[in-house]
């Protein structure tokens, strides 16, 4: 705050001459009369000497004497005691019945015709300091993604749900859905759903007015709320859509899931900085990610090891709320595999943390570099001497896939089912690709990629579904018979295992988007209809059946028939499907 002498920005007014001279005068008071005459005198004298050549000239022209010299600068310590003197010694003259009248009047003359000496300056008072200027509030970063999903959607679940990962609530038939069911908990018109994000066991849900949501476990903050339950709390059921459910069981008594975890709900806008925008959003087993605007990026979880968790970051063990990742800045995209992480930034540089035991950060690491392993740090994609730019990055749960601006893929992390499409190592016991390479047999008219287990989908620019990896679970979408032996490589006992060549699903086609879950793929074509395959053993295959779905199928129940499907997520042993609201 400003000093109350600053309030009226003026210098306050000098003293008057006459207030100042009797100031001066109690001031400056000699002790005794006798010891100031001589000075009286001298001073008497000098001044009626002047006061007689004034009065000489104003009597031969008046206007020379108006226009005496005048002494300028600051007065002297004497001039400044000159009116006491002179108030002195007319006192004493108007008392003197001996003083002649001439001197009487010429010593009024002079006292009108002489100009008062000026009173001394006061002390300059200091000028006040100008008062800061307040910071100028941050510029505002840069845009760096524009608005990606703005349509509206529905959202339908099916598969295990015995982890609150459908976050249908807490009834009994909620656990094993067989067949497509909307989710009443995210409706278009309250909620309003544009983009969603599977992981392992729990799922993310970006809305149209900027809230995250979040369902499924939350062992280790993978939800990013608190999700604490008293079990004595009340517990609300949902009113099941019988038409949409093919549950053997009509009993909707509580199943014993946590409902805060089994029912979708909003993390906290407190955890982001006012007029954070986000654009996009992807999950791991325990790892959750949240893309804004201007290409920051938060987290909240943990990554695991195969001995347990490893961390979130090299200081925090498990991050159970939202939190900037400080390393990442201007990133585009990112994308989550089991216990790993990846983000493109605005220049196509490529980075990548986590969990990297099995190469898929696209380094060597040591056990003891595991730890810094958890900071995102540059991959190199190189061909020659060259750095390629990346356009697009996709996660399988051990490895990763990257596709260059030049519209080629890259590959690297576990190889063991041939996964990386690496043939030269496929099948071996803890084949890996340590770096970047490039998958050769995939040309370049790849436009998107899908990692799951062991096996992976990519969609082509002239609607093929190409499949390659795993093969004994039914993963490939088509009988093994018919592949050439040629794109097969079998176990020690002669059973086919690896399918190494990317082969393209041949009953469908039109293909605009797929998905891969843990051991099950979804394909979704032009038209918006969805197509299932592989293993279904807790029906995440959508198709009512718990056999593994050896060809691609259409799924067709009365849920999602007619639906305009544009979207597939597949987690561990559960999957969604996303239509256009109409």
């Amino acid at each position: 705050m400003a000093p109350a002498v600053r309030r009226s920005g003026r210098t306050p007014a000098p003293t008057p001459a006459r207030e100042l001279a009797a100031q001066s005068a109690k001031v400056t008071k000699p002790k005794t009369a006798k010891k100031a005459a001589p000075k009286k005198a001298a001073a008497g004298t000098q001044a009626n000497t002047a006061a007689k050549r004034t009065a000489a000239k104003a009597a031969v022209n008046p206007k020379a004497a108006s226009e005496a010299p005048k002494k300028r600068g600051r007065p002297k310590a004497a001039d400044a005691e000159a009116p006491t003197k002179t108030t002195t010694k007319r006192k004493q003259e108007d008392d003197s019945d001996a003083a002649p009248a001439t001197k009487r009047t010429k010593k009024a003359e002079e006292k009108t015709d002489a100009k008062p000496k000026a009173a001394a300056k006061p002390k300059a008072v200091a000028k006040p300091k100008p008062t800061p200027k307040p910071k100028a509030a941050p510029k505002p970063k840069p845009v760096v993604n524009g608005p990606r999903f703005t349509q509206k959607l529905n959202v339908y679940v099916f598969g295990e749900g015995s982890n609150a990962e459908l976050g249908l609530g807490t009834a009994k038939n909620c656990v094993d859905v067989k067949r497509p069911r909307l989710n009443p908990f995210l409706p278009v018109d309250t909620v309003g759903v544009v983009r969603v994000a599977t992981g392992g066991m729990h799922c993310l849900a970006l809305t149209h007015d900027n809230k995250i949501y979040s369902w499924g476990v939350n062992d280790q903050g993978a939800l990013g709320r608190d999700t604490t339950w008293d079990d004595d709390a009340n517990m609300k059921d949902i009113d099941d859509n019988k038409d949409d459910s093919d549950s053997d069981s009509d009993d909707d008594d509580n199943n014993g899931l946590n409902p805060l975890e089994s029912t979708p709900a909003p993390i906290s806008a407190e955890f982001f900085p006012e007029g954070t925008n986000f654009v996009d959003i992807a999950a791991g087993d325990s790892i959750s990610l949240a893309l804004t605007d201007t290409g920051l990026v938060y987290g909240w979880g943990t990554f695991r090891r195969n001995e347990g968790i490893l961390g979130f970051s090299e200081t925090i063990q498990v991050q159970d709320r939202p939190i900037l990742i400080p390393e990442l800045s201007k990133i585009t995209q990112i994308a989550c595999g089991a216990n790993h992480a990846l983000a493109i930034d605005k220049t196509g540089k490529v980075k990548a943390w986590g969990s990297g035991q099995q190469n898929q950060l696209g380094r060597r690491m040591t056990e003891r570099g595991l730890i810094t392993g958890l900071t995102p740090t540059n991959v190199s994609f190189k061909d020659g001497r060259r750095n390629q730019a990346i356009r697009d990055v996709a996660c399988g749960q051990y490895h990763s896939l990257a596709i260059g601006v030049d519209g080629r893929v890259w590959a690297f992390g576990a190889n063991n089912f041939g996964e990386c499409g690496i043939p030269e190592s496929a099948g071996k016991d803890n084949a890996i690709v340590e770096t970047p390479e490039l998958v050769t047999s995939l040309g370049n008219n790849v436009v998107s990629l899908s990692g799951g287990s062991h096996h992976n989908v990519a969609v082509t620019n002239q609607g093929e579904c190409l499949v390659w990896g795993r093969l004994d679970g039914q993963q490939i979408g088509q009988p093994v018979a018919d592949v050439p032996q040629s794109s097969i490589l079998n176990d020690t006992t002669g059973h086919p295992k690896i399918l190494i060549v990317p082969t393209a699903v041949p009953t469908i086609n039109n293909i605009v988007a797929a998905t891969c879950g843990s051991d099950h793929s979804i394909a979704i074509n032009g038209t918006g209809q969805a197509y299932s395959w592989g293993f279904s053993a807790n029906y995440q295959t959508g198709l009512g059946k718990d056999e593994d779905v050896e060809v691609a199928t259409l799924i067709d129940n009365t849920a999602v028939k007619g639906k305009p499907l544009n979207w597939a997520g597949a987690g561990g042993q559960f999957s969604v499907l996303t239509a256009i609201a109409q």
